[in-house]
């Protein structure tokens, strides 16, 4: 599903007649999709490893940016479980999440109406996936702390409720260890054996994440930014030759990533993806669009 284009509507999204009325609508078709998806089996080998950009709120009224995550989702085979890393949590050292299904999701953002605060996905229960997890990422320590009153983010769930809206699937939510790409490069490497069990690794961020764009004429919210155009082009052209050095060194290699990543939180979640891979250079654009200014880039690796 490369080369999809998603025409994004941010100003509808940011200001909707009705909050997450675009989710209503879109959700019972998803979850008759959902329904029939197929499930991993060994023969099908390792699953792939994902780069999302993952969305505010706002997503959820976005019906193209829904339509594009559930037709990824629905193009690989529905997986054992989700470890998933998101810009919004780094912890040091690494930590993993909550696995009862009944903590309350972690409504991590303000300002909007209450409708997303009542927002729910309530996955199933997580703790044999979080035993696979921990020993590998335990180093030196030989263990793993947990955050037991800590679920998913809204780095996690609000894109894993378009694309798994059944909630039918066991996500583990893993910290960035920090900000740095090296170390989130060596935190997918950790946890690429997951792959071959049948485990979707994930890493949500933002392919530019610009939020001062928010502040300018809603007329441009459809369209990129000089800076954010050049480091998304850079980002792609670098990937599409498996340059994963320079991903690693994009403050110095990649154009314009001062405007396009002011701080480095959601660009870092693309490292785990690609050290989860096996192939860095197999990278493909699973969709790309702008919103609020900014690219939706999101990429598939094997």
């Amino acid at each position: 599903m490369s080369d999809i284009v998603v025409r994004d509507d941010s100003l509808k999204a940011i200001r909707p007649d009705l909050p997450m009325g675009a989710y209503d609508a879109f959700l019972p078709r998803a979850l008759e999709r959902s329904r029939a998806a197929r499930r991993w089996e060994p023969s099908d080998g390792p699953l792939p490893t994902l780069f999302l950009s993952h969305g505010a709120p706002p997503l959820l009224d976005s019906p193209q940016w829904l339509q594009a995550l559930l037709e990824w989702s629905l193009s690989i085979p529905k997986p054992r479980g989700i470890v998933i890393v998101s810009a919004h949590w780094e912890n040091a050292p690494v930590a993993i999440g909550a696995t009862d299904p009944q903590v309350p999701l972690y409504y991590d953002f303000g300002g909007f109406h209450q409708r997303y605060y009542q927002a729910e996905y309530w996955t199933p229960d997580s703790l044999a996936l979080a035993q696979q997890v921990a020993p590998m990422l335990a180093g030196p320590a030989g263990s793993v702390h947990q955050y037991v009153d800590r679920r998913l983010d809204h780095g996690a769930f609000i894109p894993l409720m378009a694309m798994y809206p059944l909630a039918d699937v066991p996500v583990l939510q893993v910290s960035m260890p920090d900000l740095s790409p090296a170390a989130n490069l060596k935190l997918g490497e950790e946890l690429r054996p997951l792959r071959e069990q049948g485990y979707l690794v994930i890493g949500s961020g933002f392919a530019t994440h610009d939020m001062s764009t928010f502040q300018r004429d809603p007329s441009t919210w459809n369209e990129l930014p000089g800076y954010n155009r050049d480091f998304d082009e850079w980002m792609a052209s670098t990937l599409a030759v498996g340059g994963v050095d320079d991903l690693v060194d994009f403050r110095a290699k990649g154009p314009g990533n001062r405007g396009a990543h002011r701080t480095s939180d959601h660009y870092v979640p693309l490292l785990v993806a690609i050290g989860a891979s096996t192939d860095p250079a197999s990278g493909r654009t699973a969709f790309t669009g702008v919103n609020l200014g900014n690219s939706i880039r999101s990429i598939e690796f094997r």
